[in-house]
């Protein structure tokens, strides 16, 4: 009767083991669709980061006398309108977590700062435009950095993803709107063919922290032509500031030059953004990247 008993032992121990095995499968099933829900959920906020900036920059062009950007912000204003509502899903997922990083109430209090502001954007000096725009800006990246910490990085455990999960959704966002600041801030400048000394110290500001943000993204992860690409346009940008709008000789750039070299600048950060999270998607799959792409912001 010992090898019945044995057998059945046996028999047992493999149901187990069978049984564990589909559990950790199904466990990491799991884990890949909330990583790639939240990596989706991450990129629409970082289009409308992007999309937001620009129209700031634009709006600052336009307050300023420059006429030829009317009609791009107004194709930017419907890019953005027809963005917002791929956070309602987001937000009803996230409203029945304990700890919600976006709600329904937080999307729709957004919406309408964000209707008062195209409302009201006409009679606005370009020092309201920017605080307004930045406010709006700020509030995504805020959801953005939530999400990251809260639901991306308890879902890869491997010690060196936290630096770049902190990249994809905190410091490279933080560099994007830094130099979108720098960006709407100086077409301004150029456009207005004069710095004032607010201005210029605005503008010496944004650089500085620009070039810090970029060392502390570049220290976690900043190997790979994306990174290299985006350090050099980044450099590219703060070497214009410095030497074609804050010397004592005058502007000697135009608005629609300055803007390009800025917008290139930022293209180039959600470049090295979209590669990250291609990265953290690899890491929680196993496989290669998702094949998403952020929009540039080229327009």
């Amino acid at each position: 009767m010992n090898w019945v008993i044995y057998a059945m032992l046996a028999l047992a121990g493999i149901i187990i083991a069978a049984g564990a095995t589909r559990y950790r499968r199904r466990r990491r099933e799991l884990a890949g669709k909330s990583l790639a829900g939240t990596l989706a959920a991450c990129r629409s906020l970082l289009a409308l980061v992007g999309h937001f900036q620009q129209h700031r920059g634009m709006s600052s062009a336009l307050l300023s006398g420059d006429r030829a950007f009317r009609t791009r912000l107004d194709g930017k204003a419907r890019e953005i309108e027809a963005l917002i509502p791929s956070l309602r899903e987001v937000a009803r997922e996230e409203g029945g977590r304990a700890h919600p990083c976006l709600t329904q109430n937080d999307l729709s209090l957004f919406q309408f700062h964000w209707g008062e502001l195209r409302e009201k954007l006409g009679g606005l000096s370009v020092e309201q435009s920017i605080a307004q725009h930045s406010f709006l800006v700020d509030q995504l990246l805020q959801w953005l950095a939530a999400l990251g910490e809260s639901r991306v990085e308890v879902l890869l455990v491997e010690r060196c993803a936290r630096g770049l999960v902190r990249n994809y959704a905190s410091r490279l966002p933080a560099l994007t709107e830094c130099l979108g600041q720098a960006r709407a801030l100086g077409t301004s400048v150029a456009a207005k063919r004069g710095c004032s000394a607010v201005a210029r110290v605005r503008l010496m500001f944004l650089v500085a922290r620009a070039e810090a943000l970029l060392n502390q993204a570049n220290e976690v992860g900043g190997q790979g032509a994306k990174a290299d690409k985006a350090a050099l346009a980044v450099q590219e940008m703060a070497r214009v500031i410095r030497t074609r709008m804050l010397l004592s000789s005058g502007i000697s750039v135009a608005a629609q030059e300055y803007f390009d070299i800025a917008t290139a600048a930022i293209d180039s950060v959600f470049a090295w953004i979209n590669e990250s999270g291609s990265e953290l998607a690899a890491a929680g799959s196993g496989k290669a990247g998702d094949g998403h792409v952020l929009p540039v912001q080229r327009a």
